[in-house]
Formats: C-alpha cells, sequence, structure tokens
C-alpha cells in the first residue's frame, strides 16, 4: 500500500502568508482594499564596484558575483551618432555594426564567429545616438581567451569590405522601408519639431549618405573616437579582482592613451514652435497623434517631482490617460505620456495615441484636457502617495542583481553624474511633497505651447484638421539615390 506523502507548501503561498501577515497586524480583517496598511519598506543595502583607473585612463567598474560561472563585461564609448558630419549620416551605425561584423587584423567576421560559437560566448558591438556600445560574455574558464579576442575587436578592426557592403545594403534596405511604419514616422518626425531639423539627435541616414562611406571613413571614425581614455569597461561575474586587473592590463594596458578632445556640442533648437502639423498616410485605418515639446535632464531641480508627475499620467493601467482616455472614452487602446528625463541633453515631453480616423478630434482634445487637469484638477495626496509606492517597490526589481546594480553605473560614470545618484533615487522620491509635485507639472505641463503631429489618411482625418486655420504639412518623401549609384 503505498501512502501518500503531504506535499510542501509552495513558495508563492508562504509568500502570500508572510505579506498577509506583515500587512494586517493581529489577523485584524479589513472590509476595502484601501484599509490594508503598508509596513515601511526596509533598508535596501545596494553594493558598489570598485572603480579602478589603468594608466592610459580606461575606467574599470568591478562587481564580483560567484553565483554563476561566468564573466560579463561592457564597455561605454565616448562616441555617438550625434557626431556625424551630415554628408557621412550612418557611418556612426556602421561602424558600430563593422567593429564585430567586420572582424580584425587577426580574425575575420567569419572566424569571429566560429570562435564564439565553440565557446557558447558572446561579443557584440553598437553606436547609438548619444554612446558607443559593446560587450562580451563567456564562461568563467574561457574568459582570458575571450578577453583577447573583445581587445581586438576594439583596438584592431578591419572593416572588411565585403561585411561593408552587407551591412550598407541593409541600412538602404531599412531606408526604403522607414516611411511603412506610422510608429516610425510619429517618433522620427516629432523629433524634428522638438529639436529642430538641424539637430543631429533628428538625422536620419539617405541613400546618398550611406553611399557615399567608405572602409577608410570607418578606420578614421575609429581612429578619431575609439581610445582607451574614452572607454569605461564594466566587469561582473565569477572573477578574482587581482587576476581580472592582471588580464585587463595584459590586453588593454599599452594601448595608448589618446588626446583630450572636448567634442562638439549637438545643436538644439531653443523652444520648440507651437503648432499642428500633419502626415498624409493613406493605407492607415487610424491616425497616430502626438504632442508636446522639449523636456528636461535628469539633473534638472524638479526631476524627481517629473518621475511621479509621469506615474499619474501614465505608469499604469489605473493612471489618469489610461483610465479618462482608454477606459472611460474608448479613444484609444494605447496611450502614453509623461516629461522626457534624458541624461545629457532635454528629453521629450510627449503624449500620444492612436485612435480611430473618426475620433481624431476627440482624441485630440482628450490628450490637451487631460494635460491641463494636472493643473486644474492637480493630482491628489491619494495619487501621489500611490505613485511613490509603485515606483519605491519596483525599483528593488532595477537592482536585484549586481549586473543591472553595474549598468546604472556605467551610465552614471559615462554620462557624469555622481556614483551616489542610485542610492540617492529612494530618498529623493520619498521626500518631494504634493506641492512640489503639483508645481512641477504646472510647470512642464503646458499644452498651449505644444507642437500637435497627426499622421493619418486625408480623408478620415479630415474633419477634425479642418477646423485649425493653418496647418503644416510635412514631406516625407524619401530622396532618390545619386544618380549613376
Amino acid at each position: 500500500m503505498l501512502l501518500k506523502t503531504r506535499q510542501p507548501m509552495p513558495i508563492s503561498c508562504l509568500l502570500l502568508l508572510v505579506f498577509l501577515m506583515m500587512v494586517i497586524p493581529g489577523h485584524a480583517q479589513v472590509k476595502q482594499v484601501e484599509e490594508l496598511r503598508y509596513p515601511p519598506l526596509p533598508d535596501l543595502v545596494i553594493p558598489e564596484p570598485e572603480r579602478v583607473v589603468l594608466d592610459n585612463g580606461m575606467v574599470v567598474l568591478m562587481m564580483e558575483d560567484h553565483e554563476l560561472p561566468l564573466v560579463s563585461l561592457s564597455a561605454f564609448i565616448r562616441t555617438g551618432a550625434r557626431l556625424e558630419p551630415m554628408d557621412k549620416i550612418g557611418i556612426a551605425s556602421l561602424t558600430g555594426t563593422l567593429l564585430r561584423t567586420g572582424g580584425t587584423t587577426k580574425k575575420t567576421g567569419d572566424e569571429l564567429d566560429e570562435f564564439l560559437e565553440g565557446k557558447a560566448a558572446m561579443i557584440e558591438t553598437g553606436i547609438g545616438g548619444t554612446a558607443g556600445k559593446a560587450s562580451m560574455s563567456c564562461l568563467t574558464e574561457d574568459f582570458p581567451a575571450v578577453l583577447e579576442v573583445f581587445g581586438d575587436v576594439l583596438r584592431t578592426p578591419a572593416f572588411a569590405s565585403e561585411k561593408l557592403k552587407i551591412a550598407k545594403n541593409r541600412m538602404m534596405a531599412s531606408i526604403a522601408r522607414q516611411n511603412d511604419d506610422p510608429g516610425d514616422i510619429v517618433s522620427r518626425e516629432f523629433k524634428k519639431l522638438v529639436y529642430g531639423k538641424g539637430s543631429p539627435y533628428t538625422w536620419v541616414p539617405t541613400y546618398a549618405t550611406i553611399m557615399g562611406i567608405t572602409q577608410k571613413d570607418l578606420a578614421q571614425w575609429h581612429e578619431t573616437y575609439v581610445h582607451p581614455n574614452r572607454i569605461i569597461l564594466g566587469l561582473v561575474g565569477d572573477f578574482q579582482k587581482d587576476q581580472a586587473l592582471a588580464l585587463l592590463n595584459k590586453v588593454f594596458g599599452d594601448w595608448a592613451k589618446g588626446p583630450e578632445v572636448k567634442d562638439a556640442e549637438a545643436f538644439i533648437q531653443e523652444q520648440t514652435l507651437a503648432g499642428v502639423f500633419y502626415v498624409e498616410k493613406n493605407d492607415m485605418t487610424q491616425a497616430k497623434i502626438a504632442m508636446g515639446y522639449q523636456g528636461i535632464r535628469r539633473d534638472h531641480p524638479d526631476y524627481y517631482s517629473l518621475v511621479i508627475v509621469n506615474q499619474i499620467l501614465s505608469g499604469s493601467f489605473g493612471a489618469r490617460l489610461f483610465s479618462n482616455i482608454r477606459s472611460k472614452q474608448g479613444l484609444a487602446y494605447d496611450v502614453h505620456g509623461g516629461v522626457g528625463l534624458q541624461w545629457d541633453h532635454p528629453g521629450m515631453a510627449l503624449l500620444s495615441m492612436s485612435t480611430k480616423t473618426q475620433t481624431t478630434g476627440k482624441g485630440i482634445d482628450a490628450l490637451i484636457a487631460e494635460s491641463r487637469k494636472m493643473v486644474s484638477n492637480p493630482p491628489t495626496e491619494d495619487e501621489v502617495e500611490n505613485a511613490k509606492a509603485s515606483i519605491l517597490n519596483s525599483f528593488v526589481f532595477s537592482v536585484d542583481s549586481p549586473s543591472k546594480v553595474l549598468s546604472k553605473y556605467l551610465t552614471y560614470e559615462y554620462y557624469g553624474y555622481p556614483s551616489t545618484w542610485l542610492k540617492t533615487f529612494r530618498r529623493g522620491i520619498e521626500q518631494v511633497t504634493l506641492a512640489q509635485v503639483r508645481e512641477a507639472a504646472a510647470r512642464h505641463l503646458r499644452p498651449q505651447d505644444f507642437a500637435i503631429l497627426v499622421v493619418g489618411p486625408r480623408e478620415g482625418t479630415k474633419p477634425a484638421l479642418t477646423r485649425y486655420k493653418d496647418i503644416q504639412e510635412l514631406d516625407i518623401r524619401i530622396p532618390d539615390p545619386p544618380k549613376g549609384a
């Protein structure tokens, strides 16, 4: 006869019991969810990486984590597409791609693939708008060998011509499709309204700029921007500090320091021009709407207040935009909004939605109304406290592993923020007052200054747009390739 054994209680049930014991002291019963009382959050201990600077100026942040026999290395490179000349738009992206796919002076791109596949390792590179990034991961036992190859990728890329041709063809195929997705159109054209057409934050590659980029151009870009004193390395995983530093010095120590050069500031227009703008796209069944202007940097005094404002506006399904526009009015499935917070340049204050063409006018009015209500019907004490709780309760999940913590410290180091930024975030949110939230909402949500962009079919959106006297139509036609190309 088989005896039935009692199964252990699932961990989820145990956690639920602990939670209930915490929020309902003495097993007291509550009738409404609003009656639940939560204990103060316990102190959160966040580890700090160790910071070391090599003789050639390369900064290294290190965090040991021996849970798994893995090592990961990330590099932030002081470069970015915002440094591109107008006649070479796309060179940063191509350089970032070819650093990896174009091989090195020791291994071709295909040989790199084979080497990494044999060790179940990874090396990736790329250059975005404000930074270049490279990363690697491997088993602890393979760290010396993979690190050596990673060093070659950064130091001696070959930019193989056949791989450059492939990458350029892919970019030109992307250019041909750049008007297919309405969301891409909104993102691209709204940036131009916010930052100005002369800002590199708004530039996109064309056939002409891509076709004009050569192997020599990539090598020159690398020579200009990729130096050890322009690189911040982040090492996390199963390593011993002294051994890891010895390996890093072996791979990078003899790399000569580059010239100390201050990069040019990227142009941004002083003020977003208010008005109504339209892009005709007749293969749509909905209208895309975006409105706003320039936001702020994260070092602005209103930063913490605006984190809370954004949570109240659009941070959850119970937030104002979702509750009022999606749930109550049924005008949109996706609706979002908030004041953008970038690290070293202003973000975008942006409210956006998709709606049926016949409700385009109602959608515009609803977004404007919600931004006005943040002043006329300002955030309540309950809204602020709930927003704070949501932000702080989710914060722990952004620092629940050494790799996540290290990623944040790399960002602070790269953009010049204090190393204490992470540890002061929680206190900064907790100390924000109701008055500060209301004042920040009034300062940074000004619908009278909005640039309003509508993308959609002319026939469907026409009734909504005829009420505006001056509508500027934007030309999104893709320039033809140069003749004879």
